[in-house]
């Protein structure tokens, strides 16, 4: 949840795991009943300026076209990626890693600037021109190095071999040719089919790129003395990530590499193979300590001015509100609110708007945010002392329970939904309307943001003792073996460094 002046915008948060997609359904019609919300960006664009403090082995030439459209795109990227993340320890150790893998660039008089964003996600992409981009959430993810320097490579790749230019013209051919289909065969059966074939070439144009762009990084990384199969190692690991991104701090997928980077099991192979060409397993090194000392202390999932996701609860220590989901759901922090799916196709949608002056609840219920209202069921009362309303919607096969309550200079909302009909409905709704609290002052100074610590194996130490040190989640040693990158019956020994995360 990121505070806005006029409304609050909640952003950056958990996503249900594939098995809880189809209750997304319910959540996704929910948003449709919110009209004339709006979204306030964390930075004003025009405030952000290229990287005050980079990462970088050199400056980018002021002369390059490329860089200069770059430049340009630089601002939005830092706002749709929260900003830059800024921590010395940090930026050295990738710096480091870009300046081995310049060295032994096809073109090493190349110059990237590299930013690391602020940003749960795991992604790390390219612009032309040299500006290189990774998030905070894909060093948390990996493991040494290696497998960072093998992400780096595979982003330099794709400027090496020209691919935005080439993907850009490729985009406006097909734009061209989808307006002659439209235009000249007036949408018929061929003309579809024509459209078709056009979107099954662009498909195959960028796995190929993606393909490539692996060939050329691991060769790189190869050439700079790193391991060649961490390349196949994170694509393993952010496969396992996609698959446990209920607890990554994520919730846009369409932010994640593997949105644009598929990991297709033959991709991971392919990437075993072009690593053979390399050495045997065992060559080239991993620098894990350099990496770990590096990530340690590094942040982990949401910001205080997003707010925090702990278990069934939501809590936001600078808005100083907390709310709890009943047993079974899963709670997303997402870009627009705060969701929560559950069972029997339940969502529970959480936001909040700024007001002055002392609005009447019932009109403000009744103001045009919600479509398909009851406005004889909308009732004013009072909940813990402050102004509130209730009221009940209806659209298709949904019903909704919607709550309003005055805290202060902040209206915040609960909408939760269900099929039509459903007796969870209330028992859903009355749980997170009657777990919602404003934080005392000695509780908004406690929440701390949780981070990756980097802790030592001691003798006496296991997997199970290691793992309930891990904050945040249930699924503590999942998430554990899944930040450790331990394989299915892997364990740790005395001496080892291993990840967990804490406040």
């Amino acid at each position: 949840m990121i505070l806005g002046p006029h409304d609050l915008q909640l952003s950056h948060g958990w996503f249900p795991p594939a098995t809880r997609r189809r209750n997304l359904a319910s959540a996704t019609l929910l948003l449709a009943f919110l009209s004339g919300c709006q979204v306030l960006s964390v930075t004003k664009e025009d405030a952000i300026g290229p990287s005050s403090n980079p990462v970088t082995v050199d400056n980018v030439s002021k002369n390059d076209r490329l860089a200069k459209l770059s430049a340009e795109q630089h601002p939005r990227i830092l706002a749709t990626y929260g900003g830059e993340y800024k921590d010395a320890k940090l930026e050295r150790m990738v710096a480091k890693v870009v300046g081995n893998l310049t060295t032994v660039s096809d073109n090493p008089t190349h110059t990237y600037r590299i930013t690391i964003l602020n940003s749960p996600n795991i992604n790390a992409f390219a612009l032309p021109g040299g500006y290189l981009y990774v998030t905070r959430g894909l060093l948390a993810l990996a493991n040494d190095s290696a497998e960072l320097a093998a992400v780096i490579a595979h982003e330099m790749g794709h400027v090496i071999a020209n691919h935005g230019i080439e993907r850009q013209q490729r985009e406006q051919e097909a734009q061209i040719a989808g307006r002659v289909v439209s235009e000249v065969l007036q949408d018929d059966s061929a003309g579809r089919e024509a459209l078709i074939r056009g979107k099954l070439r662009m498909a195959q144009f960028s796995r190929n790129q993606e393909l490539q762009a692996d060939a050329i990084g691991i060769k790189m990384i190869g050439e700079a003395g790193y391991d060649p199969f961490a390349a196949a190692r994170f694509l393993q690991s952010m496969a396992s990530y996609a698959d446990f991104r209920s607890v990554s701090g994520a919730t846009d997928a369409s932010l994640d590499f593997l949105a644009s980077h598929p990991s297709a099991p033959q991709r991971i192979e392919l990437a075993r193979g072009h690593a053979r060409r390399v050495g045997a397993p065992g060559v080239g090194t991993t620098d894990r300590d350099s990496f770990l000392q590096g990530i340690d202390g590094i942040l982990y999932g949401d910001t205080p001015e997003e707010g925090f996701v702990r278990g069934r609860s939501f809590v936001h220590p600078l808005l100083g509100v907390s709310f709890t989901v009943p047993e079974g759901f899963v709670i997303d922090n997402s870009a627009d609110a705060v969701m929560a799916t559950g069972p029997g196709e339940v969502a529970i949608r959480f936001d909040g708007t700024q007001v002055s002056g002392n609005p009447s609840m019932n009109d403000y219920m009744r103001s045009g945010w919600v479509t398909g209202l009851d406005n004889a069921s909308v009732t004013a009362t009072t909940f813990n002392g402050m102004p509130a309303a209730t009221a009940k919607a209806r659209a298709d096969r949904w019903e909704f329970d919607i709550f309003v309550v005055n805290a202060g200079n902040r209206i915040y909302r609960f909408l939760t939904a269900a099929p039509a009909g459903s007796a969870a409905l209330n028992p859903a709704s009355q749980t997170v309307i009657q777990s919602f609290r404003l934080l005392t002052t000695q509780e908004k100074a406690s929440i701390k943001p949780l981070r990756i610590r980097v802790v030592t194996v001691k003798p006496g130490d296991t997997l199970v003792s290691l793992s309930n040190q891990i904050m945040g989640t249930d699924r503590k040693l999942d998430l554990f073996r899944l930040i450790n990158a331990l394989p299915p019956g892997g364990t740790v020994s005395v001496g080892d460094k291993v990840k967990i995360i804490s406040e």
